[in-house]
Order: C-alpha cells, then structure tokens, then sequence
C-alpha cells in the first residue's frame, strides 16, 4: 500500500465512525419511539388515548395506573352522594368517573407469575446449558454434531407446531395452569439456545488452565467450579439475558396453558377491559412496568452482555 493510499484509509476512519454513529442514533430514535409513546399513553385519560389526532401534549393523569391496580364498578348519581368523603387521590380519582372501587386488579398476581417463571426458567435454562455445554466442549461425546444438530432444531420448530400436543400431555399430567409446568417447558424451550451459546464460551477458554488445575489436585468438578466458570462469567450472563427475554415475553404458550394460577402478564395485559372497549392508558401503563424488570437486569449486566457478543471475536 502506498503512502498516499494509506493516507486516504486514514482520513476516511472518522467519516466512516461519523456515519455509522449516525446510524446506530437513527435507529435508536426510530426503535425507542414506540415505548416512548406506550409510556405517555400510560400518563393520558381514556378520552386522551383515543383522540384523533393524536396527543402528543396533554394534561398528565394517573387514571391508567390507577385502573390497572383496582377494579371498580359503575354506581348511581344517588349511590354516589350517599357515600363519604374519599379517603385518599386513588378514590377520589374513581369517583370523578362515577365509579367506587371493588378491590384489587388480578395484575400483580399475573405479575408476580412472570417474576417466578421468567427467573425460575432462565436459572434451569443457564445451569442445565452450561453442564452440558461443558460436556460437548471437554469431553467426546458419541455422535456429538448430531446431538448438537437436534439441539438447535429443538429452537427452529414454531410454539403452534407443539402447541396442541403439549396441552393434552399438560392436561394428563395435571401440569396445566401450573408455575412448575410452565417452568419446565421454558427451561425446555431455552436450553437449546443455552448449549450453543455457552459451548463456544467454554470452548474459548484453554483447556491447560483445567490440566494445570487437575495437576495441582483439583478434581474435575473443583476445575470446572474453579478454573471454568469464572472465565465463563461474561458468557452465562449473556446467555442468562436472552433466555429471560424470551421466558417474559412468551405469550402462545402462556394463553394455552395458563387461565388463572400461574398465568403470566402477557396474556393478561391484553384482557384489560374498560368503558366501551379496551382501557388503553391501564393497557400501557402494564406495559411500561412489564418493561422495567427486563431492562434492570440487562442494564445490570450489561457490560457482561457486551463483553459476551465480542468474546470470540475479541479471542480470535
């Protein structure tokens, strides 16, 4: 390469971070706008969520949080000048609306549900996959690219494919509707994406750091406990946030097997009813704290999801 030649590549770097920084900012603003409208609708009235054209100015209101936590009933003018002075905002809020509240909404239960098996699934999903991630890695294991292969076509195959068949194999083991039973069946889903991602992790890390560990003394389980999953920190942290991202969002399975016990919050959201139809302000405001668990974690380990998607890059 000739002197000028090289001169122009170096002059063309900070055009080219420019535009690419330009892109990433484009993409960001076009990606985040649609939550950033779920969580304004969260803030509007009823009337305000349906307006034509749309509000993008309007006078904030709780009415939607406080719809998504309570459930109310319709009273009569006479019923409502019969009754005492509210007792707090959240009540008087309702009777501007000619309403009282019954009790609370079934939304923290449902939420509570996704809590549970989101995290519940997401901690089998990384154990079983780094065990056996490490297997595939260290050990020779009979027909490995076959198991390997079946593994990842377990993650091809649509949730409808198997929808039916695991709702009659549910229902005979009284496993429908069930924390335990969803659990499973996320842990089952995930695993997969669990194996392969970890076993190029674990295949990154050089086997003499475990033979050095072995001839100290170490046993194979010490080395593995010791020696392997430290290393593997970045890489079971990045697994970790994507298998809780699918096992909080899933929504087929959750609506088939689940109706009351362990159902989750997104099909629940949905359901939502207020006048006339859905109450679109209580429907974002479940939205916007559905949202706020997952990103907390990923900003938590976010610096590990980094280092984890330019692990092997960075190796090589």
């Amino acid at each position: 390469m000739s002197a000028s030649t090289a001169h122009s590549v170096v002059d063309a770097k900070p055009w080219t971070r420019r535009f690419a920084s330009a892109l990433v900012i484009l993409y960001a603003l076009i990606t985040i706008l649609p939550l950033v409208w779920i969580f304004m609708t969260g803030f509007k009235t009823p009337q305000d969520s349906i307006s034509y054209p749309p509000k993008v100015i309007f006078e904030p209101s709780l009415e939607g949080y406080v719809n998504l936590f309570t459930t109310r009933s319709r009273q009569t003018p006479e019923y409502m000048s019969t009754l005492p002075p509210p007792d707090n905002w959240v009540e008087a809020l309702v009777r501007e609306r000619n309403m009282v509240i019954a009790g609370p909404s079934k939304f923290g239960e449902r939420f509570m549900n996704s809590v549970i098996i989101g995290f519940g699934s997401t901690f089998l999903s990384v154990f079983l996959g780094t065990l056996a991630a490490y297997a595939f890695s260290r050990f020779k294991v009979p027909l490995k690219d076959d198991l390997m292969f079946f593994i990842l076509s377990t993650r091809m195959m649509p949730p409808i494919a198997v929808a039916i068949p695991i709702f009659l194999m549910y229902r005979t083991l009284g496993l429908s509707d069930t924390h335990l039973g969803m659990i499973l069946l996320y842990t089952a889903v995930n695993i997969s994406l669990a194996v392969w991602l970890l076993k190029g992790f674990i295949d990154e890390i050089p086997r003499e750091y475990e033979e050095a560990a072995l001839i100290d003394g170490y046993t194979r389980l010490q080395a593995f406990r010791k020696v392997v999953l430290p290393q593997a920190a970045t890489g079971i942290a990045a697994t970790a946030i994507f298998c809780l991202i699918f096992s909080w969002n899933e929504y087929a399975f959750a609506l088939l097997l689940t109706s009351g016990t362990a159902q989750t919050a997104p099909p629940f959201i949905p359901t939502i009813i207020g006048e006339g139809g859905l109450d679109w302000p209580a429907v974002a405001a479940g939205a916007t704290l559905f949202l706020i668990p997952i990103v907390a974690f990923t900003i938590l380990l976010r610096k590990h999801l980094l280092r984890g998607i330019t692990f092997g890059a960075v190796r090589k």
